[in-house]
């Protein structure tokens, strides 16, 4: 039976709901994006771990989106930046491989371990901030904890200078709302390009031991290439914007779970169950990114069960359906469970060859950020019933606007 195109919610009011809505129609749908655009979502895990693995799926939109060739996907579309940028995210084979060996020496194990002392110190301001608070007033967790964990970790591993942050921020947040318009998402991105290429700008006077700096220099061990100029600040504004937002979804979805689920809090703190496992369950539970703007089939790609994407079509990463594929969680699925056997079967940081790079460090931030906050503040408790917290206006980012919590 023919079923009309699912019209995805882009103020993500409930993610979840609307990825079990598409998962009962199949492993692949058809959904409509902003503007009416049609892509098809994938929310069985299997085949979408398939298709991210598949060499005839594709990132250039260039080369293999036929409404991007054609002309339908206009500079007026809101998620222009997400496909029409010069970088790793964007690229293909060959080209993407290119990409990310020149990338790669930017994230190795020992710049990412070196961070650590650092992040404990930001941390530790911050839960002494928090603390600071007079008793009984109310403090949103998301604002004062989660958000500026990553943001400043992000911004000292790309040597971003204080004058540059907090316009800097303020983009990263535009970046995510896909409930902007095409104007303001044009705007947003114009005015983070620039901030960006200062940065690059400014490392190259005041070259240093961050990413921003390795990646002016490095060079292609083949043929001696760089990165252009384009391809750098693209990279840069894709490493900013996906290192920040995925980990303060990553530590308020954790933190808003072990908050509602008051028997798993206790069995994690008393080191009953580790971190680690509330990491992965959160990461599982809600992933922090619903779904990733695009991919492409290179060529007509038959599916199990009679399903077909045909070339030239856009295809949905649904992360946060596919996450809770019941037939690898079973009909536990939707319980969030620390204890969790196959907690650690997602696809919240993506398959294959567009794996996150930056998933050490975000697990790195969470497995700090989490018990620290809830050794310093063993009381901490929802100022507001869970049920009123409201989800960020997209359906790309997974968190809430905020979480009052009293701290005592």
């Amino acid at each position: 039976m023919a079923h009309d195109p699912i019209v995805l919610d882009l103020t993500g009011t409930d993610i979840q709901g609307e990825s079990a809505r598409i998962r009962e129609r199949g492993p692949v749908v058809e959904v409509l994006m902003p503007g009416g655009v049609p892509a098809w979502s994938v929310t069985d895990q299997a085949v979408l771990r398939s298709l991210l693995a598949d060499p005839r799926v594709s990132k250039d939109p260039r080369q293999h989106w036929a409404a991007f060739g054609n002309g339908e996907i206009t500079e007026s579309w809101p998620l222009l930046p997400w496909v029409a940028v010069d970088n790793m995210f964007t690229a293909y084979g060959k080209e993407h491989r290119r990409l990310r060996k020149l990338v790669s020496p930017a994230f190795t194990h020992r710049r990412t371990a070196a961070l650590r002392p650092r992040i404990e110190e930001l941390i530790t301001e911050l839960l002494d901030d928090l603390a600071a608070l007079p008793p009984g007033e109310v403090a949103d967790l998301r604002t004062r904890y989660a958000y500026p964990v990553p943001i400043r970790a992000i911004t000292e591993l790309m040597g971003v200078p204080e004058h540059l942050g907090a316009p800097m921020h303020k983009c990263v947040d535009g970046f995510f709302d896909t409930s902007f318009t095409p104007e303001q998402a044009q705007a947003n991105h114009a005015e983070m390009f620039r901030l960006v290429s200062e940065l690059v700008d400014y490392r190259r006077g005041h070259p240093g031991d961050d990413v921003t700096s390795v990646l002016i220099t490095t060079r292609a061990e083949d043929d001696g290439s760089q990165l252009t100029e384009k391809e750098l600040v693209d990279t840069l504004m894709l490493v900013i914007n996906a290192g920040h937002e995925t980990t303060v979804n990553l530590l308020d979805q954790a933190i808003t779970a072990l908050l509602t689920h008051p028997e798993q809090r206790a069995a994690v703190v008393s080191g009953e169950v580790p971190w680690a496992d509330v990491v992965d369950e959160s990461l599982r539970y809600q992933a922090p990114v619903a779904h990733l703007p695009l991919r492409y089939a290179v060529e007509d790609i038959e599916i199990d069960g009679g399903h077909r994407i045909p070339k030239g079509d856009a295809i949905l990463a649904s992360y946060a359906g596919a996450s809770r594929d019941p037939k690898i969680h079973g009909d536990t699925t939707d319980q969030f469970d620390v204890r969790r056997k196959t907690k650690d079967q997602h696809v919240a940081f993506g398959y294959g060859a567009h794996h996150c790079i930056g998933a050490p460090l975000a697990r790195m931030e969470a497995s700090i950020a989490l018990p620290e906050l809830f050794e310093r503040f063993p009381n901490l408790r929802f100022a507001t019933d869970p049920k009123d917290l409201v989800p960020v206006g997209s359906f790309i980012s997974n968190g809430h606007t905020a979480l009052p919590v009293l701290l005592n």
